[in-house]
């Protein structure tokens, strides 16, 4: 897979795997060397900034996996909703999150999917979309993702972002992570409320990033 540095215009070309022939010398019982594919430090992960109608303060709160693999978003509070009865605002909802990684000494990493769910109610005629931006602070790189949902639907929801190519932070740097993500529901032709969230039930994941890790 193609890999590149956030903020710059020159890619690298991901190290070429040689196989090592083990001499006849080598004892029989010698184990091959491996590379860690993660960090043996923890990492940590913080949410700096928390802007939008869909995370007031202390609504969004942010966790890095124990297997260093990523990171998950946990929202408390973000629901759009529309219909009889329903404040015309309430139909978008956003939220901008700045998320800082900090990244162990001799790492980087790039952002290899997203994925994001939640809880839809969606009644016939009307419909729930879900979009989300995030870029790294400075670059002009970025990813977006668009989900739609048409009624009649009253279930879980998913949908998955998967990066075509590999932004790597420069070795030595730590940037923000901007994670914009909107929820928009349009009650159509609907006689219910119809609403759509960033919140679940099912796990503790709302939104989850996976991280590809890589030795400077």
């Amino acid at each position: 897979m193609k890999k590149v540095l956030v903020g710059t215009r020159h890619g690298f070309l991901a190290a070429l795997g040689a196989a090592l022939a083990l001499s006849l010398a080598t004892p029989a019982h010698a184990a091959p060397v491996t590379t860690p594919h993660t960090p043996d430090s923890d990492i940590t992960v913080e949410v700096l900034a928390a802007n939008g109608s869909g995370c007031a303060p202390g609504t969004a709160v942010v966790v890095a996996n124990p297997d260093k693999s990523g990171f998950r978003i946990r929202y408390f509070d973000f629901v759009a909703s529309a219909g009889r009865g329903v404040d015309t605002t309430a139909s978008r909802k956003n939220c901008q999150l700045g998320v800082l990684v900090k990244v162990p000494a001799g790492w980087t990493f790039a952002v290899a999917t997203a994925d994001y769910r939640g809880r839809a109610r969606i009644p016939a005629g009307a419909t729930g979309r879900q979009r989300t931006h995030y870029y790294w602070q400075g670059s002009s790189e970025s990813s977006r993702t668009e989900a739609t949902f048409g009624g009649p639907y009253n279930s879980y929801w998913s949908a998955e972002d998967v990066a075509p190519v590999l932004y790597y932070l420069p070795c030595g740097q730590q940037r923000v992570l901007n994670i914009n993500t909107e929820l928009r529901v349009e009650a159509g032709t609907a006689t219910t409320v119809a609403s759509m969230s960033m919140t679940t039930t099912e796990g503790d994941v709302d939104t989850l990033f996976n991280l590809k890790w890589e030795r400077c």
